[in-house]
């Protein structure tokens, strides 16, 4: 039999690419049952904490929630476990910041910051269309939304552009060879390209081939891949600055070795502009001629009487 909801989380069966440090403790925060699972999301006390380091513990994240700084999806969240997940906005009206969570090539979430007119919506994936009470059509997206009366021609795997004023559809993408996506699951998570084609397979997964920016090809399943732009040109949210485009094993290690080796620079530059400025500067002095010696008068007695003998300088 079963004991009751789960509260607790171990920090290392904790999702990896939320980046906590195994030394950190035994615990880490278990998200509440939210829109997203607990896998594919995180939590508000790792934004405000661990990534935008607004605080220091875990008490000064519950003191700026509980004061209501933090909006998700324009709506004031309190609870430091809610969950965050893909394509939710994250605004903070006191700093006047503004992000978005998206992925980046290593399938790590990335706090993008975004201008307050891409703010205003967000893109959420078609999971579901079914009939309702009283026969009226509605769907289910990403993010556990539902939305009554949808565009009928809308299908399952389509993109819709929700006004997060509103709550309503603005606009919606098509899920067809051409358009622009993001993979948000599997082994290429975070990577964008061009949809190229798509193999059914009756009876199991769908396999869509995408073709990214540098012009390599790779391939995932349908429930995998979100549509986030008509064609390559034109994608509705922006991009971290990789661009979606992952790097070899090899180029990866080359750009992380050149930008360790320009930090050492600037690190050697600083400390020797500090030893400068903290070294006087001083005026070579002149140096001092050496006085003449005197000349030092000897009394000699003699038995006729004193005369004196110039001694020789010391």
């Amino acid at each position: 039999m079963g004991r009751g909801p789960k509260l607790h989380l171990k920090r290392l069966n904790a999702p990896h690419h939320w980046m906590l440090g195994k030394l950190g403790g035994i615990f880490a925060p278990r998200p509440r049952a939210g829109p997203h699972k607990l896998r594919e999301s995180l939590p508000l006390i790792l934004i405000i904490r661990n990534r935008l380091k607004y605080a220091l513990t875990y008490r000064e994240a519950l003191m700026i929630l509980k004061m209501r700084f933090v909006k998700v999806d324009n709506k004031v969240r309190t609870d430091l476990k809610y969950p965050a997940g893909f394509m939710d906005t994250v605004t903070i009206e006191k700093t006047g910041d503004k992000f978005r969570l998206l992925y980046d090539t290593k399938g790590r979430f990335v706090l993008h910051r975004i201008t307050e007119k891409e703010a205003e919506f967000k893109l959420c994936r078609v999971n579901k269309i079914a009939m309702g009470p009283r026969r009226r059509p509605y769907i289910c997206t990403h993010d556990g939304r539902t939305i009554l009366y949808p565009d009928p021609k809308l299908k399952r795997g389509d993109t819709v552009v929700v006004n997060l004023e509103t709550g309503k559809v603005k606009e919606w993408l098509r899920f067809r060879a051409g358009s622009l996506a993001m993979v948000t699951s599997g082994g290429n998570t975070g990577r964008v390209g061009e949809v190229i084609s798509r193999e059914r397979h009756p009876g199991s997964f769908d396999i869509v081939h995408i073709k990214d920016a540098s012009g390599a090809t790779f391939a995932t399943r349908i429930d995998n891949v979100f549509v986030i732009g008509p064609s390559v040109s034109e994608p509705l949210v922006t991009l971290p600055k990789d661009k979606g485009v992952k790097l070899s094993l090899v180029e990866d290690r080359e750009r992380r070795l050149t930008r360790q080796a320009l930090q050492k620079q600037l690190q050697r530059g600083e400390k020797g502009k500090k030893k400068g400025s903290l070294r006087k500067k001083t005026v070579p002095a002149k140096t001092p001629t050496p006085p003449k010696p005197k000349k030092k008068v000897i009394f000699l007695k003699k038995r006729k009487g004193a005369t004196k003998k110039d001694a020789p300088a010391e």
